[in-house]
């Protein structure tokens, strides 16, 4: 299965699927342009990454801040990882943010799926 690496930017995270290294990771800024055409091929990979899935998946969101757009299609990623089974959301946030810890949680109240939460 094709490795979907996109670079971080200022406005955009830091996005690494990868089934065979067991990489699966969103993290830094999210306030794209345009959030669904940036989320499109992240959605796209989890839908092929259905068919084909690891026993376990640990899905790591290490986001600095995302806007309202985003959080849209953060909770579409929950969402499609629902549909797999033996998926886990490990959740970083700065020990100082509680609102990146108040999102999560919400996230987590939004869908069925395993929540871990960690400081860094």
């Amino acid at each position: 299965m094709k490795i979907l690496n996109l670079a971080g930017t200022e406005d955009t995270p830091k996005v690494i699927l990868d089934k065979e290294n067991e990489l699966f990771e969103i993290s830094g800024r999210s306030l794209p342009e345009d959030s669904a055409e940036f989320f499109a091929p992240i959605l796209n990979w989890i839908e092929e990454y259905a068919d084909d899935k690891n026993d376990e998946t640990r899905f790591l969101f290490k986001l600095e801040y995302f806007n309202t757009a985003s959080s849209k299609l953060i909770l579409d990623v929950l969402s499609k990882l629902e549909e797999i089974e033996g998926v886990t959301v490990v959740w970083y946030y700065h020990e100082d943010d509680e609102d990146m810890q108040e999102a999560g949680e919400e996230f987590e109240e939004l869908v069925e799926l395993e929540f871990e939460f960690e400081t860094y």
